[in-house]
């Protein structure tokens, strides 16, 4: 049986992956009435036997970008979609993820003295 905290946090995380997918599903299903079910890249055609293996691909990678009138997102297959993440990584050096999640750089050096302390002989 979980703990109180446990249980709690399993709540959350619940919560958040259902926000998640709401709000994927929301930008995914103006995306589909908006643009016609055609891979942007290869061109492949979709029906609904098919749709879920075409993705909506946001063009600036920033997932919290979803204009109204589409301007950031494209229809693209699963493979295309992955090549071009994929592309985006080989360009820059990083993962689109990546790029997005800067982190700054510690400050501090916690090891910074450690040399003097370790000469410092003891009577």
């Amino acid at each position: 049986m979980p703990t109180p905290d446990q249980a709690r946090l399993d709540r959350i995380v619940a919560e958040a992956r259902r926000n998640a997918e709401r709000r994927a599903n929301d930008y995914r299903e103006r995306a589909l009435k908006l643009y016609p079910w055609v891979c942007g890249r290869c061109a492949r055609e979709f029906t609904r036997a098919n749709l879920q293996e075409l993705t909506v691909h946001h063009r600036n990678h920033n997932h919290d970008d979803n204009p109204a009138d589409g301007s950031n997102w494209e229809l693209l297959c699963v493979y295309c979609h992955d090549n071009e993440h994929s592309r985006q990584g080989d360009y820059t050096g990083v993962s689109a993820l990546e790029a997005e999640d800067k982190h700054a750089a510690a400050k501090s050096s916690p090891f910074a003295g450690l040399g003097s302390l370790l000469k410092r002989e003891d009577p």
